[in-house]
């Protein structure tokens, strides 16, 4: 019997708002890392007919230039479509037992609202 050959995708498309400000900071080799907090809501009917809502969180991870323009421009409360795939990341718990998270790593990360205008120069004519 012959093997079945599933495709490889790995595609995450989420929206929602920043539950934190963006965590910027550099790698050991010095790479640009920002992470975002994001809370996405689902709203379904129950079996019972009733409207009902899911909230979830997940971990966002950016990096080089997307990592830096999100840190400059994102905040707490930011609404943002975040769309890249997802990683696992392993780690020891202090009790020597391991710990696995699965996280999403942004490929492209769109602003919902508007930015704020930049402050004008107090020695600019316009």
């Amino acid at each position: 019997m012959t093997e079945l050959k599933l495709p490889e995708i790995n595609r995450v498309l989420l929206s929602g708002r920043l539950t934190r400000d963006p965590d910027h900071r550099y790698a050991a080799d010095g790479t640009e890392i920002t992470v975002l907090a994001l809370a996405f809501h689902r709203h379904y009917r129950g079996r019972d007919g009733k409207l009902a809502e899911h909230t979830g969180y997940v971990t966002v991870m950016t990096y080089q230039r997307l990592a830096q323009v999100c840190a400059q421009y994102l905040k707490k409360g930011s609404a943002v479509l975040v769309e890249g795939r997802l990683q696992m990341r392993e780690s020891q718990t202090p009790q020597g037992g391991a710990r696995q998270r699965i996280e999403v790593r942004g490929e492209s990360v769109h602003f919902l609202e508007k930015l704020p205008p930049p402050p004008k120069d107090e020695t600019s004519l316009f």
